[in-house]
C-alpha cells in the first residue's frame, strides 16, 4: 500500500468537495479547481469530511497513480484555501523587473524588454525591482509560469546573472586562468 496514497486528505471548514465519477471539484475561498482522476482509482468522501483515494488492485499502474492522485487532490485543497507562491530573484547589473498593469516587464540585458502576461488565475507581485512573486491557486500552473520566466534568462555559472528561484543555489564555475 502506498504510504502517501493511503493517508486521508483533510478538508478544512469552508471547502466544498464534489466527486462526480472520476472528476473531483474543490471549491474554497480563493476559487475552484477541478481534476479528473485516472480510471483504476476511486475517490470517496468519508463521513468525517476527509477524502480517501483507493486502488482496486496492486498492478504497477495503480500503485504509481495512487500516491500521485492523493497528492494532487491535497494540493487542490491547499490551493483553494491558502494558495501557492513561487518567489523569483533577478541578479545582474542592469537587470530588473517592473509591473506593467497586471503584466510584468523584464529588463534582462537583451536589446528589448520582455513583457510577460499572466495567464488566468495567476498574479504577479513585484517587490522593489529585483524580486518577483508568482501566485495562484494551482500549484502546477504557478510552478510552470515561474519556470517559464526563469527560462527567459537562467542563471549563468560564471557570474550568477539571471533569473533564479529564491534560495536557489547556483553552481559557480571558475573562469579561465589569466597570465
Amino acid at each position: 500500500m502506498s504510504r502517501i496514497g493511503r493517508l486521508p486528505v483533510p478538508v478544512p471548514a469552508g471547502v466544498d468537495v464534489t466527486i462526480n465519477g472520476n472528476e473531483v471539484t474543490v471549491k474554497g475561498p480563493k476559487g475552484t479547481l477541478s481534476r479528473v482522476i485516472s480510471a483504476p482509482l476511486s475517490v470517496t468522501k468519508q463521513d468525517d469530511g476527509t477524502i480517501l483515494v483507493t486502488r482496486p488492485n496492486d498492478e504497477r499502474r495503480s500503485r504509481s497513480l495512487h500516491g500521485l492522485s492523493r497528492t494532487l487532490i491535497n494540493n487542490m485543497v491547499i490551493g483553494v484555501t491558502e494558495g501557492f507562491v513561487k518567489n523569483l530573484e533577478i541578479v545582474g547589473t542592469g537587470y530588473r523587473v517592473a509591473a506593467k498593469g497586471s503584466a510584468i516587464e523584464l529588463f534582462l540585458g537583451f536589446s528589448h524588454t520582455v513583457v510577460v502576461e499572466p495567464p488566468e488565475g495567476i498574479t504577479f507581485t513585484v517587490d522593489g525591482n529585483l524580486k518577483l512573486a508568482v501566485s495562484g491557486i494551482s500549484k502546477e500552473q504557478v510552478g510552470e509560469v515561474a519556470a517559464n520566466i526563469r527560462k527567459i534568462r537562467p542563471p549563468e555559472p560564471y557570474k550568477g546573472k539571471g533569473v533564479r528561484y529564491a534560495g536557489e543555489n547556483v553552481r559557480r564555475k571558475v573562469g579561465k586562468a589569466g597570465k
